[in-house]
């Protein structure tokens, strides 16, 4: 397994992470714990010594799992949670971000709407955050505590100086930022070094590359975590256009799960198969390995249900693809995602 350090903080993590969203349940359409726990101890037999979470996954029970599987192991992993996103203040603060029950989102005020999330970063907020995180997780430090989406009611600078506080103290060890802009990122570094964001990237998401989000990460040395790198799966050539979802599962509405966008994703991906097969490789290890060898991109972060999802996404961080087949790729994606939503 390929490692690349976290920014400037002399942490060292796997090039591929372990995602533990869908190991809350929540948006997924429901989870196993006990395959979740598998699933993780696979993550770490097979070297993927990043794993990342949240407590806004299943309110919670995403860090309980975690931290479950992490007993006697936690000194075999780098353990990334965020901040900032709240479920559980009344009365509540910050910026309204969306309304949601147990299976995912609601519409605000509805009868279904058990929990209106907001965004906020205040730094009481985040010293309440911080304990109840240590506490569900086990553990009396996080390794990378990243603020999960961005605050506009609170200076960044405010946020950053507690985070800060947090790091002398010794409870985290870096500061990273999800769902952030590079304005948001110079302002927080007015108080102190930010080491990573973690924002969207695949092959059908490639924001970070036209707003210049890579080139000022790689050029002040911040680590990028890509989330959803397969698409919530779309890239793995798992999700056909007839497979029917969960109910609760995020892609059951999604206009990108359509049947019709399936299909072109399944023409995309029949581009690229011959390279796969050539490299001896799935779809899955292919898309990740092209991913993690982006300019600018240094991690990846892969959910996996069963030990041998994670195994199979633990696989695509042994891989070097060379300059040829990069280009291919990249040639491929081109042609073959314009106009997939």
């Amino acid at each position: 397994m390929q490692t690349r350090p976290l920014g400037q903080s002399g942490i060292e993590a796997s090039v591929i992470g372990f995602g533990a969203w869908v190991t809350g349940g929540w948006m997924w359409g429901g989870v196993d714990d006990s395959e979740s726990v598998g699933a993780i101890h696979a993550a770490i037999d097979h070297g993927i010594t990043l794993i990342d979470t949240a407590p806004v996954y299943g309110y919670g029970h995403s860090e309980q799992v975690v931290g479950r599987a992490l007993k006697g192991k936690r000194d075999k992993v780098v353990l990334a949670t965020k901040c900032g996103l709240r479920w559980d203040m009344d009365p509540p603060k910050g910026e309204y971000h969306f309304s949601a029950d147990e299976d995912g989102w609601q519409e605000k005020g509805s009868d279904a709407a058990k929990y209106d999330i907001y965004k906020y970063s205040g730094p009481e907020g985040i010293r309440e955050e911080i304990e109840s995180s240590l506490q569900r997780l086990g553990t009396d430090y996080i390794d990378l505590y990243q603020t999960h989406w961005q605050d506009s009611t609170t200076p960044s600078e405010d946020t950053m100086a507690e985070l800060m506080k947090l790091k002398d103290g010794g409870k985290i060890r870096a500061i990273g930022v999800s769902n952030a802009t590079v304005d948001h990122v110079k302002a927080y570094q007015n108080v102190g070094p930010v080491d990573s964001m973690q924002e969207k990237y695949s092959m059908l998401d490639r924001r970070l590359e036209d707003n210049g989000t890579l080139r000022f990460t790689a050029e002040v040395g911040i680590a990028v975590l890509a989330y959803s790198p397969l698409a919530n799966g779309l890239l793995t050539g798992k999700i056909t256009p007839d497979r029917k979802f969960n109910e609760g599962d995020i892609r059951s509405w999604r206009p990108r799960f359509s049947v019709e966008n399936r299909q072109r994703v399944a023409d995309f991906l029949a581009l690229i198969q011959p390279i796969a097969d050539n490299k001896g490789l799935t779809l899955t290890q292919l898309v990740l390995a092209w991913t993690v060898a982006q300019a600018g991109l240094t991690h990846a972060l892969v959910g996996g249900r069963t030990e041998q999802q994670v195994k199979e996404n633990a696989a695509a961080g042994q891989v070097v693809l060379s300059d040829g087949e990069l280009k291919a790729i990249r040639d491929a994606v081109a042609q073959g995602t314009a106009g997939i939503e």
